[in-house]
């Protein structure tokens, strides 16, 4: 008794199936003229078409593994970066969730009037009923797959986003024959600091730099994880070769470092990106001539 329970419980989503291959061109054809497909696939409509049957190939091989409910099935493995182009591309044109939703909803009347046209015409009220609810819950959780792809892809460009913003933000100059400076401005957090740390060791080695400000003048607060990332910054570059002095530490941060017990004794400090370099010119021996009152005076 249970497996028959079983299998007259798997007629609709066989039904499902066989409409699908079944009904595969003319399901594709309809989708064509689709919102969802017709702003996405503008090269040409049989560009469109294809993509409908990539999607309808995708269904019916769900239907057939009996697992339409479930967005990490197989079948939709061919077809999931297709998905998420289209999401994407509705996204960027100004649509939001809920509209992309519900474009992705409106792809459902036509395959369901297919599916009622083609059942028996002496199918029972509640097989037509089961049969238009398995279709119902196989669109569903294509809607489901391509939101989640849709935001997935989303936020892996704003990660990358976020990592071009930093890089910009963590700008390296050379200031003279040897000698380059990051001057960092806003909140330092792990992730910053990690930038800093990788773009000032990557400067040095293309610059051949010997020596390398860190200029944190611009830096309101520091805490404990950033003051680490700091220290084996100026680390990491005294193994690099550079000798690598901090600038610009504010009165508040100083105090910070103080309490945290942190050990700056074999880090160069100065007051101001300037004194800093200066000193790395006098390391240089490069003289410095300011103009005095009675003609230029060398420092």
């Amino acid at each position: 008794m249970p497996e028959q329970a079983e299998g007259t419980a798997g007629v609709p989503t066989r039904e499902v199936r066989d409409l699908l291959r079944r009904r595969r061109e003319q399901i594709a054809q309809r989708w064509a003229d689709e919102p969802l497909f017709r702003a996405v696939f503008t090269v040409s409509r049989d560009e469109a078409v294809e993509a409908g049957k990539a999607v309808v190939d995708a269904l019916a091989q769900v239907a057939d593994a009996a697992r339409v409910e479930d967005p990490d099935a197989a079948g939709f493995t061919a077809v999931r970066e297709q998905l998420a182009r289209m999401g994407a591309a509705r996204s960027r044109s100004g649509l939001s969730t809920a509209q992309v939703s519900s474009e992705l909803a409106a792809l459902r009347p036509p395959v369901e009037n297919l599916l009622v046209a083609d059942l028996p015409e002496d199918a029972s009220a509640e097989h037509v009923r089961d049969c238009v609810s398995t279709l119902t819950v196989l669109m569903g959780t294509l809607r489901v797959v391509v939101m989640q792809t849709a935001l997935s892809e989303g936020q892996a460009l704003i990660d990358r986003q976020r990592l071009q913003l930093l890089e910009v933000a963590t700008p390296v100059i050379k200031l003279w024959d040897g000698i380059v400076a990051v001057p960092l401005i806003g909140t330092l957090d792990s992730a910053r600091s990690q930038v800093v740390m990788e773009t000032l060791l990557e400067s040095i080695v293309e610059q051949q730099a010997r020596y390398a400000i860190l200029d944190i003048t611009g830096v309101p607060t520091v805490d404990s994880l950033v003051a680490q990332h700091l220290m084996k910054t100026v680390a990491a570059a005294r193994l690099m070769g550079a000798e690598c002095i901090v600038s610009g530490i504010r009165p508040a941060i100083a105090q910070t470092m103080v309490h945290l017990g942190l050990d700056l004794g074999t880090v160069v400090t100065r007051a101001s990106l300037a004194d800093a370099l200066g000193y790395v010119l006098h390391q240089l021996g490069v003289g410095i001539v300011t103009p005095g009152a009675n003609g230029a005076v060398a420092r």
